[in-house]
């Protein structure tokens, strides 16, 4: 591993990678049964320069800001190496958005340079938004032949063979602007330094180290907090090796284990929750006399591991479990939203670790992370090198709301000094998290005290921006809440969304009215429906500039109100 603190940048960092590991293999890129081609760091190093020199041509300088949005696949990061070495800010934008959601954040974040798939940028174009909220030069992969480029440059053209210039950038410069997921009304963009990422990957690789072999499947959107850093800049800091799948039908992810021998993935719960349901069916279906000597080597291996992980002798009992995931893997990163305790004992049972931890955009990625030492299924583990965490404004159970101080804290909320002010109060950033530590220093989690819910596939989802399918809803007013935000529950689980409703002077709620409720959030995607609603009979407080006072709304609802009286199903 390349030392980080000689380092000032993301792009001198990775600049180094390139050429200590030259001749290790980097990136491979699959496709079904078809392995699309192996990078070595040097063949990285010879596609991602040319680019990096085409955007120095195009004026893109220190500073200058490019937006990627791209399933995984190796040309993602060739172009975030080539941002970085070019002394650019990285923008990466959540490809499962739609085209109307692209198209804000890319006015918003001020991206001069769009890489991106053909598809997704004839979604943009079809929307026939105002050229001022798009970048001046767009740049395309996977253009099918004949294609309308309609503006764009294929990426095959976008080369230059004179070398590029390396720029240099500072430890407080802006590496890149991170957006929550789905955000819509507010752009919610987190500014994150190059030392965020630096310090974070020195946290992390503290703990679980990367080398020159390791295998890392990447299954996680790469844009993801996530996978950018344990996909991304963690492998290549090592020297390890990254595997992009073009699909993710569970029958070639399966396969991909084997094929490459993996040695690290992380997986948000609902799909760790997937693969259990389908061992578990696995183990059901064994012959009676295989079950029996499974059940038995199993309970011997709970035994043998009940307070410390012990690989190697997992592999030797549960060989044919291991060699279902390759033989050679060695731990399964899992957070971004709660995970129920006994999936991560299912697992751990079978000598396979997961690995929880904690953490927020606006924090780097992780605050928190399960070393396994000891093994603890029920909180998600203890701080990371470098984090300092508290629990502010605690009730007699020693509950209350996590707040993290850290060099990976996020430096700003992009042109919002409000937003950023109410988060990050002198100096700690207020998670919204509800939590106590245990006695030996774990961190458990309860729910949360912010009107946002965590999906299973770890999306942020924020009720404010919700509201647009509702506009022109024949009401006085309404808004949309998460449901444990008014009533408070000591769960991470079963979080949903409502929506408040404030009717005409004399409207009653009709048929009518809820079917036009049910048409609307019908054209939400599943995990952005509200669930149902709460017919309130005053007038919603609001500031002087008449935005309304969600915190002072929640509060007389609940004070008026329990759940199970006011909340309707739709």
């Amino acid at each position: 591993m390349i030392e980080l603190n000689q380092h000032a940048s993301l792009g001198s960092a990775l600049r180094e990678a390139l050429d200590r590991f030259a001749d290790e293999t980097c990136l491979i890129e699959a496709d079904r049964e078809r392995e699309n081609h192996r990078l070595t760091y040097r063949q990285f190093k010879e596609m991602a320069l040319p680019l990096a020199g085409f955007l120095q041509a195009r004026e893109f300088k220190a500073g200058s800001r490019a937006a990627i949005i791209m399933t995984n696949q190796s040309k993602w990061l060739v172009s975030a190496y080539a941002i970085f070495h070019s002394g650019g800010v990285l923008v990466p934008l959540d490809y499962k958005l739609s085209a109307p959601e692209h198209i804000p954040l890319l006015a918003h974040s001020k991206a001069e340079i769009l890489i991106t798939e053909y598809h997704f940028w004839r979604a943009i174009k079809q929307q026939n938004p105002d050229l001022t909220q798009l970048p001046h030069t767009v740049i395309v992969t996977d253009v099918p032949k004949n294609a309308d480029l309609m503006g764009a440059i294929r990426w095959e053209d976008a080369r230059v063979q004179s070398d590029p210039v390396f720029v240099p950038r500072s430890r407080q410069d802006w590496a890149c602007i991170v957006y929550s997921s789905g955000t819509g009304g507010r752009p919610k963009g987190c500014v994150l330094t190059h030392e965020n990422y630096l310090e974070q990957c020195a946290a992390l690789t503290s703990l679980y180290a990367f080398w020159p072999g390791v295998r890392y499947l990447s299954i996680l959107p790469t844009n993801h907090a996530i996978d950018f850093m344990v996909g991304f800049i963690g492998p290549f800091v090592c020297g390890a090796t990254v595997v992009h799948l073009r699909t993710l039908r569970p029958e070639f992810v399966r396969e991909a284990f084997t094929r490459f021998k993996i040695t690290y993935v992380a997986l948000v719960p609902l799909i760790l929750k997937n693969l259990q349901a389908g061992l578990e069916q696995r183990f059901a279906e064994l012959p009676p006399l295989k079950r029996f000597v499974f059940n038995r080597l199993l309970s011997v291996n709970k035994t043998m591991t009940k307070q410390q992980p012990n690989l190697e002798l997992s592999r030797k009992l549960l060989k044919q479990v291991h060699e279902a995931f390759g033989g050679e893997l060695r731990a399964i990163f899992t957070g971004g939203t709660f995970c129920a305790p006994q999936i991560i004992q299912f697992f751990y049972d079978l000598g396979i670790q997961v690995s929880i931890g904690y953490g927020l955009t606006e924090a780097g990625t992780t605050i928190t992370l399960n070393d396994l030492k000891p093994f603890r299924a029920d909180t998600v583990g203890k701080p990371l090198p470098g984090m300092e965490v508290k629990v502010v404004n605690q009730g007699e159970d020693g509950i209350g709301q996590v707040a993290v101080r850290s060099k990976t804290l996020m430096s700003h909320y992009l042109d919002d000094p409000e937003l950023t002010a109410e988060t990050i109060v002198d100096g700690w950033l207020m998670t919204g998290d509800l939590g106590r530590f245990d006695s030996t220093g774990h961190l458990q989690l309860f729910g949360r005290a912010k009107n946002m819910i965590v999906t299973e596939e770890g999306k942020n989802v924020y009720p404010e921006d919700i509201e647009a399918a509702f506009e022109g809803l024949p009401v006085k007013e309404f808004c949309v809440f998460a449901a444990n935000y008014i009533w408070p529950e000591r769960s991470m689980l079963g979080e949903k969304l409502i929506v408040v409703l404030r009717l005409n002077e004399g409207q009653q709620f009709t048929e009518e009215l809820r079917q036009d409720l049910i048409k609307r959030n019908s054209k939400l995607l599943n995990f952005k429906r509200i669930s149902g609603y709460v017919v309130w009979e005053q007038d919603f407080p609001r500031t002087a500039s008449m935005k309304i006072k969600r915190f002072v709304l929640a509060e007389e609802i609940r004070a008026k109100f329990d759940r199970h009286a006011a909340l309707q199903e739709l």
